[in-house]
């Protein structure tokens, strides 16, 4: 047995595509949020954000997506309760996209703080 074995490794990578792929297909929010995280890429180039910039803004954009990916594992495992839906099933969806709603406006926040002054620049 070896320490790394590359066809799993291939394996896992993947499944993990699959499984992107298949929240792109069900998942509006979540191609909106790819959509805006495009722009924010691009922004990030045509304004040559600095690197401190350019990492907060990545990591921004992760945390986004993966709360969103989070969320619909929940709402995945909370719809597989039906049809006997237990009680908390509507109200654990609602908490994780109040969890999605409160990363995606930090991050809008850190991003209007980051980009605003490119802004103004173009206009000054």
């Amino acid at each position: 047995m070896s320490f790394f074995n590359i066809k799993k490794f291939v394996g896992s990578i993947k499944f993990a595509f699959r499984g992107l792929k298949s929240v792109c297909k069900t998942e509006q929010n979540f191609r909106f949020q790819v959509a805006i995280s495009i722009l924010v890429i691009i922004l990030m180039f045509a304004f040559q954000v600095s690197k401190k910039e350019s990492v907060v803004l990545i990591l921004m954009i992760a945390f986004v997506l993966v709360m969103e990916l989070i969320n619909s594992v929940f709402e995945k495992m909370a719809d597989m309760m039906q049809p006997r839906v237990h009680i908390y099933a509507e109200l654990i969806k609602n908490i994780m996209s109040g969890v999605v709603l409160i990363s995606a406006l930090a991050s809008l926040i850190i991003g209007l703080m980051i980009f605003i002054p490119y802004f103004e620049k173009l206009f000054v």
